[in-house]
């Protein structure tokens, strides 16, 4: 199905596809439309890569003194959304929103210039464009997805694969994963890790505390959608089969039913459901829990371990996908399809202080390991090279 989609190409060969529109070497633009999305991990990704990429640029502007960035937006963005770049400059243009405006407009608009597409998708029909994939989940853990989801981002995954000049990641699994499910060459997939820094340059919100079950009883703090992939319901289950009742489970996020399938929500006294909190509760919430506990059975790089290690707080997580690569020895690991294991480990874990204190050691000393400057500075490297053959 995705390789009859590459008929519908004027041209076979991209590459002339690319001589052909003759781009400027002194442009590069930003695939804005996360800007007006919900902040998730992705849309977090994209907006502090580019908020580190702008001091970077704003470095080495002598260097690059005809280097342009400008971040393309839809035109029902909203002023308060809009970033406060130095050197990046951001553009309404168009007059279409959403999808259309990704997929008509947007290749139009950046005609002349190379493309930057942070958040998994990008326009198809634009030939000179690097983008990032962040995992490979509609692929591997389709269950997890609403057809209609699922089925877009396969197909523009599958295209964009074959057509954009560079493919990016954020972990050595994701580039694996996706040259196994894309059908591409692993050295065409570069990783670029994210940061976990911006966590603390935010001041804590602790009146999210007010809630008595929170103020009152030590808990583990875990942070995910309701979808099956994040596996909240195997932590909740095993909270409920423990006899350990010394501490309760504060579960954050949304649902976001028109992406993920949700899974059922279990009611229980040990259970404090906060729905969506702001940036300063989470910073509130990491540095207030015992620990935070992250079970996810697929995740192409995991940005809330780190962000509760730069808070100091320790971590116990699934041995499952990047994250053993991305959280190293700073972090206990379990079975997050074993219930028992799980649960074996929470005892443990939030009863033994001092495993929980060289945690935190290691846990700091891991997160320093992990900057928006240096993946902005790999990316900015990654662009460079990308507009040389542009020349």
């Amino acid at each position: 199905m995705y390789t009859s989609l590459l008929k519908l190409f004027s041209f076979k060969d991209i590459a002339a596809i690319r001589k052909m529109i003759k781009p400027s070497s002194a442009v590069i633009y930003i695939n804005g439309r996360f800007i007006s999305q919900p902040l998730t991990g992705v849309q977090r990704f994209a907006l502090e890569i580019l908020n580190s990429l702008d001091k970077v640029k704003s470095q080495s502007s002598d260097k690059f003194p005809n280097l342009h960035f400008i971040c393309l937006v839809p035109p029902n963005t909203q002023d308060a959304l809009l970033p406060k770049w130095q050197t990046i400059k951001v553009k309404r243009a168009g007059r279409l929103t959403g999808n259309l405006w990704e997929q008509i407009e947007l290749p139009f608009l950046a005609r002349r210039g190379l493309l930057l597409s942070l958040c998994n998708i990008g326009p198809l029909l634009h030939f000179n464009q690097v983008v990032i994939f962040h995992d490979a989940s509609v692929f591997a853990v389709p269950q997890a997805y609403s057809l209609p989801f699922k089925i877009k981002y396969r197909v523009i995954m599958w295209v964009l694969a074959r057509t954009a000049r560079q493919v990016l990641t954020d972990s050595q699994f994701s580039q694996e994963e996706l040259a196994h499910y894309l059908k591409i060459r692993n050295e065409k997939i570069e990783v670029i890790p994210g940061g976990c820094e911006h966590i603390l340059a935010i001041e804590p919100d602790h009146s999210i505390f007010a809630d008595q079950r929170l103020a009152q009883t030590p808990f583990l703090f875990a942070v995910g959608s309701s979808s099956p992939h994040k596996n909240l319901a195997m932590v909740v289950k095993a909270i409920e089969e423990s006899p350990d009742h010394s501490f309760n489970l504060v579960i954050a996020g949304g649902t976001f039913s028109k992406v993920f399938n949700a899974v059922e929500s279990v009611e229980s006294d040990r259970i404090v459901r906060l729905g969506y909190v702001t940036d300063a509760q989470l910073r509130a919430l990491y540095s207030g829990a015992v620990g935070f506990i992250f079970p996810s059975i697929y995740e192409g790089f995991g940005l809330p371990p780190l962000e509760a290690m730069a808070c100091g707080c320790p971590v116990l997580c699934s041995n499952k996908a990047s994250l053993p690569e991305v959280c190293g020895n700073a972090a206990i690991y379990f079975d997050p399809l074993d219930v028992q294991d799980i649960g074996q480990h929470m005892h443990q874990f939030v009863n033994d202080s001092e495993l929980r204190d060289s945690l935190k050691v290691r846990g700091f000393s891991r997160a320093k390991q992990y900057t928006w400057e240096k993946s902005a500075i790999m990316l900015f490297n990654t662009i460079i090279k990308q507009l040389h053959p542009l020349g």
